[in-house]
């Protein structure tokens, strides 16, 4: 049997509870997911998948001015009134999020 090595990480007990979840219907352990995902590392020599900044950061309610909140609400409903408009169907087709 090889040797073994620990490692301890932290991280947010709703990921991890989603993580496996997902795992158990894989029928992966999370032992086994943590090895295949450094075992990647090594093989690709960096990390295993795409990363990368969103093009645009969303506005932040909470981080606006109420003159900032009705200009961005002003431009919304000025897109809505020349018909710069779409349908759900069509944000879904295009969205990155599946």
């Amino acid at each position: 049997m090889a040797k073994t090595s620990n490692v301890f990480t932290r991280v947010e007990p709703d990921i991890k509870e989603q993580a496996e979840q997902v795992l158990a219907e894989l029928g992966i352990s999370m032992s086994n997911a943590v090895n295949m995902f450094l075992r990647q590392v090594v093989l690709q020599r960096g990390i295993p998948f795409e990363m990368k900044l969103p093009a645009t950061t969303p506005l932040a309610y909470s981080s606006m001015t109420k003159a900032e909140f009705d200009a961005e609400i002003g431009k919304g409903i000025s897109d809505i009134d020349s018909g710069r408009v779409y349908s759900a169907d069509e944000v879904e087709a295009v969205s990155p999020i599946q």
